[in-house]
């Protein structure tokens, strides 16, 4: 579950926001508030508000996003539970606080509402609110049995592995099928593979490097592996078929509409890795 907080000073509008019905929102915490509509509501945050007129964001606003598939099993008493708890874990005691879940996306989420100002005029202090709001949901999360962040990230990486080690093995095997002569004979070889490479082209027009779409997965060359980056996928390609052909076959092709060439870092790292064959042959090693 992700938290994130801030002190804000357009109550009325966000408390709006919040009860909108076209997101099918739903009230599933209420403290301290006996108004039925946003207007009312404010007006009780309000009368406790006056009673400070130095802190002028004087609305705390939450935004508690369990997991999707968290989401889809917490009912209206659940949410109303990570209210309370969230409340508890920010130390935000005895305050006017209203929150709303919304359900128009698969992701539910609850919007939380709290006066900054207590029933002695005191301001709650918002120092590192939004750090505090998400080791707050952390704990929430780990109390109620859900998925923390740290969990899901570990999740992540651990499918991160598994999607790079794929996209290198489809990478190997287009090499090894296809030969390809040209990025573009590259780029239609992987799409063969299923493996979208994505050219990323400066303002000049120059070809400077891959991004590598699978799975739902969008990554750099680089961060798959360090063979996959565009400069070491031409110095394999010119290894293959020498630097001279290499160099005449992608100096410029077709892209879409427009006329690509190599960028001049890809070209000299290519040359540098030739150069360097050739004097290890020379010395024989």
């Amino acid at each position: 579950m992700i938290g994130k907080g801030k002190a804000i000073s357009h109550t009325k509008v966000s408390i709006k926001y919040g009860w909108n019905q076209e997101k099918e929102a739903e009230v599933v915490y209420r403290q301290h508030l006996a108004g039925e509509n946003p207007a009312e509501i404010t007006e009780e945050f309000r009368f406790v508000q006056d009673m400070n007129h130095n802190c002028q964001k004087n609305t705390l606003a939450f935004v508690l996003s369990p997991t999707i598939e968290d989401g889809k099993s917490l009912k209206s008493k659940d949410l109303k539970e990570i209210c309370e708890r969230f409340s508890k874990e920010m130390k935000l005691g005895e305050r006017q606080a209203i929150a709303f879940v919304h359900r128009d996306k698969d992701h539910t989420h609850v919007h939380l509402y709290v006066n900054r100002i207590d029933f002695k005029g005191v301001a709650f202090n918002d120092s590192f609110i939004g750090k505090k709001s998400q080791l707050a949901a952390e704990k929430v999360a780990e109390q109620m049995k859900l998925t923390t962040v740290k969990m899901r990230q570990m999740e992540q990486e651990f499918n991160l592995r598994d999607i790079r080690s794929e996209i290198k093995r489809r990478h190997d095997l287009t090499m090894k099928q296809f030969h390809p002569k040209t990025f573009k004979d590259y780029i239609e070889a992987m799409r063969v593979n299923k493996v979208v490479v994505i050219p990323s082209i400066n303002k000049a027009d120059r070809l400077q490097g891959f991004r590598f779409h699978f799975d739902g997965y969008d990554l750099k060359g680089s961060a798959i592996h360090r063979s996959m980056s565009i400069g070491n996928i031409g110095k394999e390609m010119a290894a293959t078929m020498g630097v001279k052909a290499f160099v005449r076959n992608n100096s410029h092709f077709n892209m879409g509409d427009k006329v690509v060439r190599l960028s001049t870092n890809v070209v000299m790292n290519v040359l540098k890795q030739a150069i360097k064959r050739e004097i290890t042959r020379g010395f024989g090693y």
